[in-house]
């Protein structure tokens, strides 16, 4: 995990790097600010963590002001027992969607679950033929339709379709939607509904995938997103291209809400789960002896 990590965070840590290029068994409360910043953590979280530091910060007390952030009471929906199990996947065009549900598609069949996808997605027909392309490559059932059809057709058509098979899971792709857009907020809404009509407490989670290289600017789309339709969950993407990896703290700050999964790379098998000790310990390991 750690070997993954440091890998992921690989620019994010060259960053530290410049500007605490020397690793000490202390440093200074501005040392740790500069280098807060260069990770793009929120300044107003930065000033948080130093009114509770001392003057002179070790290890323990970095490590015990970081792992603060994600001290917050979550519900972690994992333990649901109502099959198939049913994950909106939700975010703005680019964030890496259709790439994290084969991913996730992937993951439930190393664990031997059977898995539908549904490509509610149908604003682009690029979308649809994105994840249909996944689906063959990774052998599962897909339900889709044509460019312009109701989103929440396929909604329903899948969650039915997963039913019938008797499937572990369901991942519904969703219309990239800008998050200024109130009528394709509203079509979120409608899927929502649509999936509890088909499928009781359904959808049973819905993912925001946030893109990591957007720092701690993604924050605002979260907070509209989860005002709209209540988010249950975050996964972080391309976290391995950027220097900002800092914005998890800020988001899990923000936000309040689980980060379940990030992603590594480009690949089905490139998403791992996210822990909060494993993350704070890889940057530190970058300032500290």
């Amino acid at each position: 995990m750690f070997n993954i990590l440091k890998k992921v965070f690989g620019r994010t840590n060259d960053a530290i790097k410049e500007v605490a290029p020397i690793k000490k068994k202390k440093i200074t409360q501005e040392e740790f600010e500069d280098i807060l910043l260069e990770a793009d953590v929120n300044y107003e979280l930065i000033e948080k963590f130093l009114e509770e530091l001392p003057s002179s910060i070790n290890r323990g007390n970095a490590y015990n002001a970081l792992i603060s952030v994600f001290q917050y009471k979550a519900d972690w929906k994992t333990d649901i027992e109502s099959k198939p199990f049913v994950d909106m996947i939700i975010g703005v065009n680019g964030a890496g969607k259709t790439t994290t549900i084969a991913k996730l598609a992937r993951m439930h069949q190393k664990n031997g679950e059977s898995v539908v996808l549904g490509a509610a997605d149908t604003f682009r027909a690029a979308a649809i033929e994105q994840l249909t392309q996944w689906a063959k490559r990774l052998d599962v059932p897909i339900v889709s339709t044509q460019q312009g059809h109701d989103p929440s057709a396929v909604v329903y058509d899948t969650i039915s379709s997963a039913l019938a098979k008797k499937s572990d899971h369901v991942i519904i792709d969703t219309a990239g939607r800008l998050h200024t857009q109130t009528n394709l907020g509203e079509e979120l809404k409608k899927m929502v509904r649509i999936a509890n009509k088909a499928l009781p407490d359904a959808p049973h989670r819905k993912m925001l995938i946030l893109d990591g290289t957007q720092g701690s600017s993604s924050i605002n789309q979260a907070k509209v997103f989860n005002e709209l339709i209540g988010i249950d969950g975050i996964i972080i993407t391309k976290l391995d291209g950027t220097a900002k990896g800092g914005s998890v703290l800020s988001i899990a700050h923000e936000l309040q809400m689980p980060i379940y999964y990030i992603g590594t790379g480009e690949q089905p098998d490139d998403l791992i789960t996210f822990k909060a000790n494993d993350y704070v310990n890889t940057i530190l390991d970058e300032i500290f002896i």
